[in-house]
């Protein structure tokens, strides 16, 4: 029996590290992008033979993916089994690509595109450490909107370094202007490792108060909703038709297989897979190392990849693939705090409960248990 799985490649590249940044990448102008293009078609060798049929999604992760040659994602996009109408996504930042290499891009089959903007703000994207300025931002969604991608999504980050309520509003305004039909949002948070996580302990930055962090995420949500855009995940917003399906199956669950440093796969077996994080070990040995999770191990990864989406977590899926229960006192108090809602076996999330999903799914995970025999 066919089981339905998408594809993750992850190329580490970036023109330059963002100081808040914690993502295996690396900042090299000499890549050598033909010997991680073999490499990936290698590991996929090894992959393909626990899988069946044909991928629905391809995601070129990063890292920056549109340093990369038209070539190398061609011929990617021909290895691969894809379904006739696979999603096939690759993020972009600005100052990184063309207009030419925008529409080589869509020549190749590339249909979707995440970009990496984040602010529209100059001080704050100068603040932020991006390879690109506010003009290249403006310029790659002109040529996005002309090429015509099949469907695009920009990235959102707010509670910046002493950023205020009202620059986000801007911000917000300047993002709706260009009718994007998919907003992905991240609330800026310091990494362990990061330049920032330096400068906050030198006390030479300060993030946003709670309460401001919450104020500017209901904001977004407020300003997005009414646009049209529905949140379906807590921090992905999409017009109809639009949501991102490569992500959306990880979110409820499903299967994906994780190619190039560092990446983490699930495959229909039921193993987790993970990469050689540094290129020079991973182009050694390419091949993903399986490991198969224990049943809290399973139940865990459940919680984590569905309850912070809009269907919220199947309990009968939860007992038949792991075994586990979760505490009833644990819902019960949820649900008496107005932050769950539960319909026969489904717990979802109320819209109080969204910006604090994280706190949320720690609890489910601390009341998860494995029923004793009878």
């Amino acid at each position: 029996m066919k089981s339905p799985f998408g594809i993750y490649l992850h190329s580490p590249w970036c023109r330059t590290r963002c100081p808040y940044c914690a993502f295996n990448v690396q900042v090299n102008p000499n890549a050598d992008f033909e010997s991680w293009r073999d490499a990936l078609t290698t590991a996929w060798k090894h992959t393909a033979t626990s899988l069946t049929g044909s991928a629905h999604s391809l995601y070129f992760g990063g890292g920056t993916p549109s340093l990369l040659p038209s070539k190398v994602i061609h011929h990617l996009i021909q290895t691969l089994p894809l379904e006739l109408n696979a999603e096939i996504t690759v993020e972009a930042n600005p100052g990184t690509i063309t207009t030419t290499g925008l529409e080589k891009l869509r020549n190749t089959g590339v249909n979707r595109l995440s970009l990496g903007i984040q602010t529209f703000n100059s001080k704050h994207a100068k603040r932020l450490g991006r390879g690109h300025n506010v003009r290249q931002a403006r310029a790659l969604l002109k040529d996005v909107h002309s090429i015509g991608f099949d469907s695009w999504s920009v990235d959102l980050m707010f509670a910046l370094p002493n950023q205020t309520l009202d620059e986000l509003k801007i911000d917000i305004d300047r993002l709706l202007a260009l009718q994007p039909p998919h907003v992905s949002l991240y609330g800026l948070t310091i990494e362990p490792g990061t330049a920032y996580a330096s400068a906050e302990k030198a006390g030479d930055l300060t993030l946003p108060e709670s309460d401001t962090w919450r104020s500017m995420y209901d904001e977004i949500v407020m300003t997005l909703e009414k646009e049209g855009l529905e949140r379906y995940e807590v921090s992905n917003f999409a017009r109809p038709g639009h949501r991102g399906r490569h992500n959306e199956a990880i979110w409820r669950g499903g299967h994906y297989v994780g190619l190039g440093p560092g990446a983490h796969g699930f495959l229909p077996n039921g193993q987790r897979t993970w990469s050689h994080a540094d290129i020079h070990e991973w182009l050694k040995n390419p091949q993903p190392i399986g490991v198969q999770p224990t049943p809290h191990e399973s139940a865990v990864d459940q919680v984590l990849s569905s309850l912070r989406h809009v269907d919220g977590l199947n309990l009968y899926s939860l007992r038949a693939s792991s075994g586990h229960e979760v505490d009833p006192s644990t819902i019960s108090q949820l649900k008496l705090g107005g932050l769950l809602t539960q319909r026969g076996d489904h717990l979802q999330l109320t819209d109080t409960a969204f910006p604090i999903a994280d706190g949320i799914v720690r609890r489910i995970c601390d009341g998860l248990y494995l029923p004793k025999s009878t």
